[in-house]
């Protein structure tokens, strides 16, 4: 059974997001999402400064299975992203909700506008069950 933490949202692309501080909000894979690639050999990032709308590819995941897109599940500019997956891309599968987080963003407009069409853990469970 795949983890999905109540604290955070969901994307129907398997992306979780969090608010890290103000508009700020960090973005990962899913436990299910990584079960489900099998083991993650390489990560393309966006560059930081990188404008990402929500629901668009802003990079990719490439496992020994397959190649799957990365999709922002909100809208802004990349402040930051974990570039210790360029190296370790394996994080993906061992945190996916801690050390292999993958960028963080600045929301357009409000993030608990931004949150209201993403879908609750409860939501996200039922999607994937």
């Amino acid at each position: 059974m795949s983890e999905v933490r109540e604290h955070l949202v969901y994307s129907p692309e398997h992306e979780w997001a969090v608010t890290v501080e103000g508009q700020i909000v960090r973005i990962g894979i899913t436990d299910y999402a990584q079960s489900q690639l099998g083991d993650i050999v390489f990560v393309e990032l966006p560059e930081p400064g990188a404008s990402v709308n929500a629901g668009e590819s802003m990079g990719s995941i490439e496992s020994v299975k397959t190649v799957s897109e990365l999709y922002s599940p909100v809208s802004g500019k990349v402040l930051k992203v974990n570039e210790i997956l360029i190296d370790q891309p394996e994080l993906l599968n061992g945190e996916p909700y801690e050390g292999g987080w993958i960028v963080e963003v600045e929301v357009e407009g409000s993030v608990e506008e931004a949150f209201g069409k993403l879908l609750t853990a409860e939501g996200y469970q039922a999607i994937i069950e």
